[in-house]
């Protein structure tokens, strides 16, 4: 379907109400026909904005198994080394004590 071009046609702006030619008004993406004083852009922050994908788990980790780092010592906040790899020795803690028992 084909249109005349209207070159002499006058439009309404939908925000000022002022008369102009129907070729300079602009349509707005709210869907108004505004005149070049009246036309805002669409704010960036108006646009959907899709969040990324979650990470992705790694391929084949390879966890940390150094057993001797970390195994068999406490150091409490003053100083003192409990060894707790001696066989025969059971301990349970609790905040601000430690009780070893020998079984």
């Amino acid at each position: 379907m084909s249109y005349a071009t209207g070159k002499y046609a006058l439009g309404l702006c939908d925000r000022c109400g002022f008369r102009f030619l129907l070729s300079n008004l602009h349509k707005e993406w709210t869907g108004f026909k505004v005149c070049g004083e009246c036309y805002e852009a669409k704010h960036p922050q108006l646009e959907v904005h899709s969040a990324g994908a979650d990470p992705v788990a790694l391929f084949e980790p390879r966890p940390d198994t150094d057993k001797e780092v970390g195994e068999g010592y406490i150091l409490t906040n003053n100083d003192n080394i409990i060894s707790s790899a001696i066989p025969g020795y059971q301990m349970t803690g609790n905040v601000g004590e430690v009780t070893i028992t020998t079984t």
